[in-house]
C-alpha cells in the first residue's frame, strides 16, 4: 500500500510546511523506496547547497538518511530526524528533516568538516551561522509532535477514502438487491396468473365431473386436489409479494440513508 493510494498528497504538504513554519526546522516526506512525496520545507543552503553538493558530503549525507532513526546529530553537526509513517502496523514511508543546530556552530568544528568535505571553510562557516538554533530539547518535542499529527491524520485519511469505497458497494449493492426484488415479483405476478388458471381449470373439471356421474369420481378427487393446491400456492404467492415489497421498501430507507 501507498500513501498515494488513498490520500491527497497536498495534505500532507500543508501540514509540512506549517510544522517548517512553526518550529524553523526542515522536512520532507519520502516513500518506502526513497522517493520525496512532498516538497522540501525550509531546507538550508548549508546541507542542499555546500554538504550534499559535494562528493563526499553527498555521500555521507545518504548513509545519514539511510541509518537515522528518530532524532540524531548528522555526520556535518547538525540535529535531524526521522519519524516513520505507520498505518496499520505497515511503514509507507517517512519524514526526514531537522537541519538545525543545538548549540551557537563551533567554528573550529565546522572548519575541520568544511576541509574533509573539500568545501570553502569561509563559504561553509558563512552558511553554518544561517542555519536556526534550537535547544535539543524542543528538536525533539517538535519531532515526536510531528510524527503524532501526521500519523492521525494518515490514519483519519484512510478511514475517509475506505468509508467512501464501502458507501459505493454499498449503493451498488442496494441497487442490485433492488433489481432482483423487482424479478422477484415480476415472476409472482407469472405465478400468480399461472394459479388463477389453475383455479378455472380445477372449477371447469368439477363441472366436467358432475357431468359424467360416478364414472368421473377419481377425477373429480383430482380436481378438488389441483384446487386446493392452487389455493395454497395463491397464499404463498401473496406472502412473496409481500415480503419482497417489505425488502424493497428497507432497501429504499438505507439508500436514502
Amino acid at each position: 500500500m501507498k500513501l498515494t493510494d488513498f490520500m491527497d498528497m497536498s495534505t500532507l504538504q500543508n501540514i509540512q510546511d506549517a510544522f517548517s513554519d512553526a518550529t524553523g526546522l526542515a522536512a520532507i516526506a519520502v516513500d518506502n523506496d526513497g522517493n520525496y512525496i512532498t516538497k522540501g520545507s525550509n531546507f538550508t543552503d548549508f546541507c542542499m547547497k555546500l554538504t550534499r553538493g559535494c562528493p563526499e558530503g553527498a555521500k555521507r549525507c545518504q548513509k545519514c538518511d539511510a541509518t537515522g532513526h528518530g532524532t540524531y546529530e548528522c555526520h556535518a553537526g547538525l540535529m535531524d530526524f526521522s519519524i516513520d509513517i505507520i498505518l496499520n502496523g505497515e511503514k509507507l514511508g517517512a519524514v526526514i528533516g531537522g537541519q538545525v543546530l543545538p548549540n551557537t556552530p563551533d567554528e573550529d568544528k565546522f572548519t575541520a568538516i568544511a576541509e574533509e568535505l573539500h568545501i570553502d571553510p569561509k563559504a561553509y562557516l558563512h552558511a553554518v551561522k544561517k542555519v536556526p538554533v534550537r535547544p535539543e530539547k524542543s528538536i525533539r518535542a517538535a519531532a515526536a509532535l510531528l510524527e503524532d499529527v501526521v500519523n492521525r491524520v494518515v490514519l483519519q485519511e484512510y478511514m475517509n477514502a475506505t468509508e467512501y469505497k464501502k458507501i459505493l458497494v454499498w449503493e451498488k449493492e442496494i441497487a442490485s438487491a433492488t433489481e432482483t426484488v423487482a424479478a422477484i415479483k415480476k415472476s409472482t405476478r407469472e405465478l400468480e396468473s399461472i394459479a388463477s388458471k389453475q383455479t378455472i381449470m380445477a372449477l371447469n373439471a368439477s363441472i366436467e365431473t358432475a357431468r359424467v356421474g360416478a364414472a368421473g369420481a377419481g377425477f373429480g378427487i383430482i380436481a378438488k386436489q389441483m384446487g386446493d393446491f392452487s389455493k395454497q400456492s395463491a397464499e404463498i404467492y401473496k406472502q412473496i409479494t409481500e415480503d419482497a415489497n417489505k425488502i424493497s421498501e428497507s432497501m429504499v430507507k438505507m439508500n436514502n440513508a
